[in-house]
């Protein structure tokens, strides 16, 4: 197979989405010293609206609409994401066929004055811009006031650190890959909150018909991640995964054993429903809609179909 001689990467203009596609494209150099792999930097709706919870503007799919128009006008090969941000039902001529690596999933702690959670006083503000992380605080901490928090990692420490927040939680994986580890004062165990489906791994996204491209970037993916994901997306689209619905699913692998977690919750923590599975990491798909079902089977198709009726009448 002839290498590739030029490479566009489609990406988000946030620091940490250069971060993320600046790694791709140093490992890309490395296995193919001779191809010019260029960044095509972009805004998408998600980066402009900052004024309303993703919720209520039309969900993740409003970080990858824009390179995926990229994508298909030939400006950009590969867009590089935040698999958390890439909706569970990607739709055909798309493909996502390199899951990488996945960095720390937890959720990350961060306060000038609190050591975590548990130290935060009655009343204290916390941003997210989460329902998912919102409705597992609220469940454990109902004293504290959770409020919404957008914008960049940058721009919500910026908000901490001036005082319109006691703490926030962000994922710990962004704050790493941008060289912030230490503004994390706590690693919040995955019993208190569960991570999104995919969170702390990337993923990278091509047309489905550019096979040869596809083969280019297999050394890219990671198994283990790969299998891990692909049981957290299924049980995400078999519950209708969206924004507006606070679920989280995460798995990890033992040998070849998936042991899959997944939850599906009250926004205001009143009710969460658990579950657990384990089963062979080839049947990860499978696992994830079983663990979809035990979670409907429980009560949650009550939760799901309110709260996607209300995002569709505007509520």
């Amino acid at each position: 197979m002839l290498a590739p001689r030029k490479l566009v990467i489609a990406t988000r203009a946030s620091q940490l989405a250069l971060w993320q596609a600046e790694h791709v494209r140093a490992r890309l150099q490395q296995l193919y010293p001779q191809c010019e792999v260029t960044l095509l930097e972009m805004t998408t709706r998600g980066d402009t609206i900052l004024d309303r919870t993703l919720s209520k503007v039309g969900g993740k799919g409003l970080f990858v609409k824009e390179l995926e128009t990229a994508l298909l006008d030939g400006r950009a090969d590969l867009a590089v994401h935040s698999l958390k941000d890439v909706p569970v039902d990607l739709q055909s001529p798309f493909a996502l066929p390199i899951i990488m690596e996945r960095d720390d999933p937890r959720d990350a702690f961060v306060s000038n004055d609190y050591a975590s959670l548990a130290a935060l006083p009655a009343g204290a503000v916390v941003g997210t811009s989460s329902l998912r992380r919102e409705s597992q605080i609220r469940e454990r901490y109902p004293h504290l006031d959770i409020r919404p928090l957008r914008g960049n990692v940058q721009t919500r420490l910026a908000k901490l650190d001036r005082g319109d927040y006691a703490a926030i939680i962000l994922a710990s994986a962004g704050l790493r890959r941008l060289g912030l580890a230490e503004r994390v004062r706590d690693y919040i165990s995955v019993d208190d909150s569960l991570p999104a489906a995919g969170q702390g791994a990337l993923g990278i996204e091509i047309l489905e018909n550019r096979q040869e491209l596809a083969q280019w970037l297999a050394p890219l993916a990671d198994a283990r991640s790969a299998a891990c994901a692909q049981a957290e997306r299924a049980v995400s689209l078999a519950l209708g995964g969206s924004c507006q619905v606070p679920l989280a699913a995460y798995a990890t692998l033992q040998d070849d054993s998936l042991d899959l977690r997944g939850l599906v919750a009250e926004p205001d923590g009143s009710v969460v429903y658990r579950a657990r599975l384990r089963g062979p990491a080839a049947d990860a798909q499978a696992l994830g809609i079983a663990l979809a079902q035990d979670l409907k089977e429980q009560g949650a198709q009550a939760i799901l179909d309110r709260l996607l009726s209300e995002s569709s009448t505007g509520h």
